[in-house]
């Protein structure tokens, strides 16, 4: 089995998605036999999910569930990402590749702080997100 059938992106939206090397920045950070779905979502089905998994009735700009050892989802809301893409002080392409990136650190494991925004830093430099 290939790495394109090891990802897969599914746009639930009309928004288009902007250009972000997905496959490249999931194999460089992810182990190579790890299935990962990113999921592009809108206000409601990420409320939904919010409220459903994190007690939170609110939309959020991006959900990472860990399935298995080798198996996980991102959800991002792009709708949401490009409102408060400005607040990050980043355009839409660079926020949306950190909030994946994001979504990633949180698949293996790391709890916010400064490891993970060190860790994401230097991903985001390394695929010229800065």
């Amino acid at each position: 089995m290939g790495n394109k059938e090891k990802f897969s992106i599914t746009n639930t939206t009309r928004s288009k998605l902007p250009k972000v090397p997905f496959v490249k920045i999931k194999d460089f950070t992810l182990e190579k036999d790890y299935n990962l779905s990113l999921v592009i979502i809108g206000k409601e089905k990420s409320r939904k999910l919010n409220l459903q998994y994190r007690n939170k009735n609110k939309e959020t700009n991006v959900l990472s569930f860990s399935l298995d050892k080798n198996n996980g989802e991102i959800f991002i809301n792009l709708k949401l990402a490009d409102k408060q893409k400005k607040s990050f002080g980043k355009n839409l392409q660079n926020f949306v590749a950190y909030l994946f990136i994001h979504g990633i650190m949180h698949l293996k494991g790391m709890e916010h702080g400064s490891r993970m925004e060190e860790a994401e830093t230097k991903l985001l430099k390394k695929f010229s997100f800065e």
